[in-house]
């Protein structure tokens, strides 16, 4: 869990401010991706293209610690039942399910994380966001509790797909590198 959580807070110095521009694009800020980089660089200096890293970092270090034991437990508790090495397609099935666990119990940082990442375009209409507790108390009481879930369900599903696919690929390379290494020996 530590190395998972290092490397994702070393990932987010590359994932932040790609999300920081995908989002004001996708929010029909801007048109070109150049534009997007060169206005919050203009307007917010370098720090604008890591709005939001601390409520990323704090979103994905709980995911990576949910999701990755969940995977390694279900994968030993499958394997003792079976009595056997759990195979890449298995393995594929509980890293979704692991995912889909993590990305549903994560889903209210996520909602917080966006809010922040988004609140620049709101400063004006008083709903800029700041801090995580802060921004999760403010949308609980004015939206309810419920609006910390939004977009669960897409979330889960991409997350899902993506655990299947990032573990069971994982795992049927590892299985080959071992068969590769035996026939070597």
């Amino acid at each position: 869990m530590a190395a998972a959580s290092c490397g994702e807070t070393v990932a987010c110095t590359i994932r932040v401010p790609t999300e920081v521009i995908k989002q004001r694009m996708q929010t029909k800020q801007f048109n070109k991706t150049s534009a997007a980089v060169s206005h919050v660089l203009r307007t917010e200096g370098i720090l604008g293209m890591y709005r939001g890293f601390l409520s990323t970092v704090s979103r994905e270090i709980p995911f990576t610690c949910i999701q990755f034991p969940l995977y390694e437990y279900f994968k030993r508790t499958y394997a003792a039942a079976k009595g056997r090495r759990t195979e890449p397609y298995e393995a594929a099935m509980m890293g979704s399910v692991a995912g889909g666990i993590a990305a549903a119990v994560t889903t209210p940082l996520d909602v917080c994380k966006t809010r922040i990442m988004l609140s620049h375009k709101n400063q004006s209409s008083g709903k800029h966001y700041s801090g995580i507790v802060s921004t999760m108390k403010r949308i609980a009481s004015e939206e309810g509790t419920r609006a910390l879930f939004s977009g669960i369900g897409p979330r889960v599903m991409w997350i899902s797909i993506g655990g299947s696919i990032f573990l069971g690929v994982y795992e049927k390379a590892l299985k080959t590198f071992v068969q590769l290494r035996i026939l070597e020996d």
